[in-house]
């Protein structure tokens, strides 16, 4: 087991890069999982690491120890603590990391019957729990524009706690375009819609558009999608996009039910 004591290690580097830099992600194609969580739900998806990193203490957890035995054939390095502090963001800290390979992203529209169209979504958190509601409701595809958050960040890892695993994510994608190929209807909440969400039929192939957090969804994208409101009989003026989100994919599943 190679061990790494130094910040001027070049494999070391490396994965600093990786944890600040989308721009790094995609030109290596790899990421880090933080975290005995994620890495337990990439192996449950057939995930297999490139290289497993870890601190000493770590070794001495039943459930990170577990996972390493899962991955006899993956090369591992041990971590200082202090080395491994820098690359994880977490405060509770397992002492796992695992790096991986990005998937490919070319799935296309046509054969998607179920997805979420992400415009411009700029908060990790919010993408990462429209991910993790995307996941749990059944989702096959989220497209994201090019103006959202990097879906494979750290932080977007860790709030959408493996959906990524299950969904095709396909980035910098033209939205207009893929709501023109998909083939069922993309809704979209708007003020102008005439019927609630509750009253739109969602038991076909459904899509829906969420648009950025403060603009919302562009005139273009918004002309082309199936307007709606949600119901808010409260106090408020609005809902935060990932919940939004969250209700419309599970009205679809109350009503494919």
């Amino acid at each position: 087991m190679k061990h790494i004591t130094s910040r001027d290690n070049a494999f070391y580097k490396g994965l600093l890069k990786l944890t600040g830099n989308a721009r790094q992600r995609r030109k290596a194609g790899q990421t880090l999982l933080d975290g005995a969580h994620l890495v337990a739900a990439y192996h449950a998806c057939g995930g297999k690491p490139l290289h497993l990193l870890h601190t000493g203490a770590a070794l001495q957890n039943e459930e990170v120890a577990e996972l390493l035995r899962l991955f006899p054939d993956v090369p591992q390095t041990l971590l200082d603590d202090a080395l491994f502090a820098e690359l994880s963001e977490l405060k509770t800290v397992s002492g796992l990391l695992a790096l991986v390979a990005l998937p490919e992203a070319d799935f296309a529209p046509e054969r998607s019957g179920f997805c979420l169209l992400l415009e411009d979504i700029q908060d990790p958190g919010n993408l990462g729990s429209m991910l993790r509601s995307a996941a749990a409701a059944g989702c096959d595809a989220v497209f994201l524009s090019s103006g959202c958050a990097d879906a494979w960040s750290p932080k977007v890892l860790r709030a959408a706690m493996g959906g990524h695993f299950v969904l095709n994510i396909v980035e910098d994608a033209d939205l207009l375009m893929v709501a023109a190929h998909f083939g069922g209807s993309v809704f979209a909440a708007s003020l102008a819609g005439k019927v609630t969400l509750f009253e739109c039929d969602l038991r076909g192939r459904v899509g829906f558009a969420i648009g950025n957090e403060g603009a919302g969804l562009t005139a273009e994208l918004q002309a082309v999608c199936q307007p709606f409101i949600i119901p808010m009989p409260g106090q408020v003026e609005s809902l935060n996009a990932a919940s939004a989100a969250a209700i419309c994919v599970f009205e679809a599943v109350r009503q494919r039910n």
